[in-house]
C-alpha cells in the first residue's frame, strides 16, 4: 500500500491516466449547495477548470455503473462511494482513496 508520497507520484506520473467520476463532481454539488464547501467560483466553472489545469478527464456515469451498485455489498452506505466502486469494477479501474471501507469491495484502491 503506498503512502502519500508514492501517491503523489503516481498522479503526476503522466503514463497514468487519472479519470474524475461524475460521481464526485455531483457529491461536491450537493456539498456545495448545502453550504458544506465553498469554492471562488461557482463549481460549474470552477471544477471543469481545475481538471483541465490538472490533467483529469471525465468519466461520466452509465445505467450499466449505476446498476452495478444493486449487486455490491454493502459494505459502504455512501451512495456516491458505492458508485466509485461500481465503476471501478466495470471500467477496470484503481480508486485512490484513503477510506479504508473501501478496500473490503472486489476493488484496487490505492492508498
Amino acid at each position: 500500500m503506498p503512502d502519500a508520497v508514492q501517491v503523489r507520484a503516481l498522479l503526476l506520473d503522466d503514463s497514468n491516466a487519472l479519470l474524475f467520476s461524475a460521481a464526485s463532481a455531483w457529491e461536491l454539488a450537493i456539498k456545495t449547495s448545502m453550504g458544506r464547501l465553498t469554492f471562488a467560483t461557482p463549481l460549474e466553472t470552477y471544477l471543469p477548470q481545475k481538471l483541465a489545469s490538472e490533467g483529469l478527464e471525465p468519466l461520466a456515469i452509465t445505467i450499466d455503473h449505476a446498476t452495478r451498485t444493486e449487486s455490491l455489498p454493502w459494505h459502504h452506505r455512501d451512495p456516491f462511494d458505492r458508485l466509485l466502486v461500481a465503476q471501478a469494477q466495470l471500467e477496470s479501474l484503481e480508486i485512490i482513496t484513503s477510506d479504508k471501507v473501501l478496500r473490503r469491495y472486489d476493488v484496487g484502491v490505492v492508498w
